[in-house]
């Protein structure tokens, strides 16, 4: 079921507009062919604590999102109004759609991933490996064979507001993949605290991020790429890029052209398949997730703490 929550609506909407004219700092970089004209950051949404988990999905009334340490998944519908899907939500994560366009969920509290069926009921896609639970699943991404590729680094039990405290009974933090009626199967154990992931166009690379900086100073903060040779098995990778400013990697989303966008603790960088900076859509505090979507399909949404900001791309 899917119900309203007003006051959470109503008080998001208030400070949106307080936030929407305030002059947020103008896009940095040669962008002009990412971006509209003249095109700024929106805020469209206020009322959260810590957004993330962006993704377009009509069918369920528009952009969804998961509020991480109030323990809600929501829609924000283009009207600007927010029903919410799971309350709670077991400190859900990273979303995305399978290849029947169901919704699939990584969810902290449970350390689980899961899929929401036509009638609302929950099925269990991966909640262990080698007999152990997982670490906490963070981001999930459909692959162009229709395999589900998700991350699972130990955020949703190190930090307190976002899961339940525990140890990690697995060996690394892993990138698995579940393809279509199967089990998680281990491909990528190389990276700190993996994260955000994306496929290019062709699905022919992978790209992860890696977030150990976030628990460790001293730790990753890269984006790495990984090619993918016919059975869907990963290479031993590359790093991609590094984001300028110090800032460490989030989720990710490539565009129809390879551009790979990153959210970041400075905002949102963005690069030229080959690696080559284009440049900075910067936030007032730290963005955490982005996806592409709109009903022209020209909106770039980017979630940023408590805010959901959304801003024009020069095309679909």
């Amino acid at each position: 079921m899917i119900h309203a929550t007003r006051r959470h609506v109503l008080a998001g909407l208030a400070v949106g507009l307080v936030l929407s004219r305030r002059a947020l700092a103008a896009p940095s970089g040669d962008l002009s062919a990412v971006l509209a004209p003249g095109a700024r950051l929106r805020t469209l949404y206020s009322g959260g604590r810590w957004c993330e988990g962006l993704c377009w999905a009509p069918a369920l009334g528009g952009l969804v999102f998961s509020d991480v340490r109030r323990n809600t998944l929501n829609v924000l519908g283009e009207d600007g109004w927010v029903q919410t899907l799971r309350d709670p939500s077991n400190n859900a994560n990273g979303n995305a759609l399978d290849g029947e366009g169901r919704l699939v969920t990584c969810e902290h509290r449970t350390r689980r991933v899961v899929r929401r069926e036509p009638d609302g009921q929950l099925a269990t896609l991966a909640e262990r490996f080698e007999d152990r639970p997982l670490n906490s699943p963070n981001d999930v991404v459909l692959a162009p064979d229709g395999a589900l590729w998700f991350t699972d680094p130990v955020f949703g039990i190190r930090q307190p507001d976002e899961g339940l405290m525990a140890e990690p009974e697995q060996r690394a933090r892993r990138v698995y993949r579940i393809a279509p009626g199967g089990e998680p199967e281990a491909m990528i154990d190389t990276i700190d605290q993996p994260n955000g992931l994306a496929f290019s166009p062709d699905g022919g690379i992978l790209y992860v991020s890696d977030a150990g900086a976030a628990l460790n100073p001293e730790a990753g903060r890269a984006i790495h790429a990984f090619a993918l040779a016919s059975d869907g098995r990963p290479d031993k990778g590359r790093r991609f890029a590094e984001p300028e400013n110090g800032a460490t990697p989030d989720g990710l989303r490539v565009d129809a052209q390879g551009r790979v966008f990153a959210a970041c603790t400075d905002g949102v960088q963005i690069w030229q398949p080959d690696g080559r900076r284009l440049g900075r859509i910067p936030t007032a505090g730290p963005s955490a997730n982005l996806a592409f979507g709109g009903a022209n399909g020209r909106q770039l949404f980017i979630a940023q703490g408590p805010h959901i900001h959304a801003i024009d791309l020069a095309a679909a």
